[in-house]
């Protein structure tokens, strides 16, 4: 062997591809899961059982932390072509079926701008608060229904650009930036200070799940797990119950649902979260019994973007399906009462396979958005293995 042989570099392999945390994945299932619950049987304490939202926003800040090694430019634009084509997709069918029911766009000065919202949902799109139509189909606010899911893109927008910032304060100092959404909100969603219109709901939710986004960094960081079991533990239930406090005295036309109040959400989903987090196992798979839903947990979170956009639509569409069997003789004359005590239980059964349908004919989107050969069913399967994504824009 030659002196110029021996001085030669070892061969280098190429670094094996980031492990998915399963325990997060099976987290941002269970919410996606809670989301359609929530939306179908319409239960306040629901929101209480589990803070769906300040969960994904959480998973989604622990993913843009570890994004954000690279160039923060990078990243954002990665993020936002990983979310923004999804959304073309919804847009482009739930617009045309807006317009062909009768809506009629009041044209003002700012409506062309007000309609980019459908390309880059950094504010509300238009949509019309009732539209008419045969009164045996659906509800007249099936369009707000079919749009609302939107708010939730515009707030991850909002935190994908601000993420840059957001993680260099909090590297800085990171109790402060934790705490600081919660004065937000204690600011903006008491009424303390009123920021008009649309703005002032998107700074709201910007304050609400601020601090979950932030949990995501000290997740990904490593601060939650050098935090002592009995302070989080301590700190998590404080919050809560400070939530609890606040909901109690400031109740919604819902009762308890904190999604109609802002400071006990903020509270309750900070401390939740915190807790969540802070005990959280380290899966590379799904442990046990759990393991037997290894393929519906990959799903979910390689499609849980086409799941949350297309969910409230296609809840809308089990009404006009279901009332079909009343046109069966047999099911009007023996099976109606049965039928209409428990018909929220077949909204939630049948918007399933209505989900199944959306997954095959759209979530193809998500691939292309992610540079993919698109794929009907990606479970982690033989032919998918391997290939999972992050969810909810991540």
């Amino acid at each position: 062997m030659t002196t110029a042989t021996a001085r030669q570099d070892p061969p280098t392999t190429p670094a094996p591809p980031p492990v998915r945390d399963r325990y997060l994945d099976l987290l941002r299932t269970l919410a996606l899961v809670r989301v359609v619950a929530y939306h179908v049987f319409g239960w306040a304490w629901l929101t209480v059982l589990f803070p769906s939202m300040g969960v994904m926003f959480a998973l989604a800040g622990s993913l843009m932390a570890r994004s954000l090694r690279r160039p923060a430019w990078s990243v954002i634009r990665g993020r936002l072509r990983r979310l923004l084509p999804p959304v073309w997709l919804f847009a482009a069918v739930v617009v045309p079926l807006m317009l062909y029911a009768g809506w009629q766009p009041a044209r003002t000065g700012t409506w062309a701008v007000e309609f980019l919202n459908y390309l880059v949902p950094v504010g509300a799109p238009p949509f019309p608060e009732r539209l008419g139509g045969d009164p045996g189909l659906v509800d007249g606010t099936w369009a707000e229904q079919a749009v609302g899911p939107l708010w939730y893109v515009r707030a991850y927008l909002w935190f994908v650009v601000a993420s840059p910032l957001l993680l260099w304060a909090f590297r800085r100092a990171p109790w402060p930036t934790l705490l600081a959404p919660l004065a937000l909100t204690a600011v903006v969603g008491t009424g303390l200070l009123r920021v008009p219109g649309e703005t002032g709901e998107a700074v709201a939710d910007f304050a609400t799940y601020g601090s979950c986004w932030v949990l995501g960094f000290a997740h990904h960081d490593g601060l939650l797990r050098r935090l002592p079991g009995r302070i989080a533990l301590c700190c998590g239930a404080l919050a809560m119950a400070l939530g609890l406090w606040w909901a109690a005295g400031h109740l919604g036309p819902e009762g308890w649902d904190l999604n109609d109040i802002p400071p006990a959400q903020a509270a309750w989903s900070a401390g939740f979260v915190l807790i969540l987090l802070r005990y959280a196992p380290s899966w590379r798979r799904l442990p046990g019994r759990l393991r037997h839903l290894d393929r519906i947990v990959t799903l979910a979170n390689n499609r849980a973007v086409t799941v949350y956009l297309w969910h409230n639509l296609l809840i809308l569409a089990t009404v006009p399906l279901l009332d079909l069997l009343w046109d069966v003789p047999y099911v009007d004359a023996h099976l109606s009462g049965f039928l209409e005590s428990t018909y929220t239980l077949w909204m939630f059964l049948l918007v399933w396979p209505l989900l199944a349908l959306a997954v095959l004919g759209a979530g193809w989107a998500e691939d292309l958005a992610a540079r993919r050969r698109p794929r009907l069913r990606p479970d982690g399967g033989t032919r998918t293995r391997g290939l999972t994504s992050g969810a909810g824009g991540g």
